[in-house]
């Protein structure tokens, strides 16, 4: 396993809880492409590597608030904050800015 994705992909499950299940819905690929993606195979299209690279980053923030566990329902439940929206949802759809901002409010001790 070299290279940026490998590494990302055992992150997010080891960091954030997340399964390959997971990644292929976020990236609406089959869980056989997240495995080559995790193997080096095969590399994600640009905007699915967009995807993983802001997931990383979101799960990398929440990894100082919450356990792995935690990070996963954290980016499966509906925010108040994002209007009832969920974070994976908001993630995949170039929208990672407005789940950054509720995470700073945790930065400045404004918990959810």
């Amino acid at each position: 396993m070299s290279g940026a994705v490998p590494r990302y992909l055992a992150e997010l499950g080891a960091e954030g809880g997340l399964r390959g299940t997971d990644i292929a819905n976020i990236t609406e690929v089959s869980k056989a492409t997240v495995s080559r993606w995790k193997a080096g195979d095969i590399k994600p299209q640009p905007r699915n590597e967009l995807i993983l690279s802001d997931l990383h980053y979101v799960v990398g923030r929440l990894r100082e608030y919450y356990p792995a566990d935690d990070i996963r329902s954290w980016l499966y439940a509906r925010h108040p904050q994002l209007d009832g929206e969920r974070a994976i949802d908001l993630i995949h759809s170039d929208r990672t800015l407005e789940v950054l901002k509720v995470i700073d409010r945790l930065e400045n001790e404004v918990y959810l």
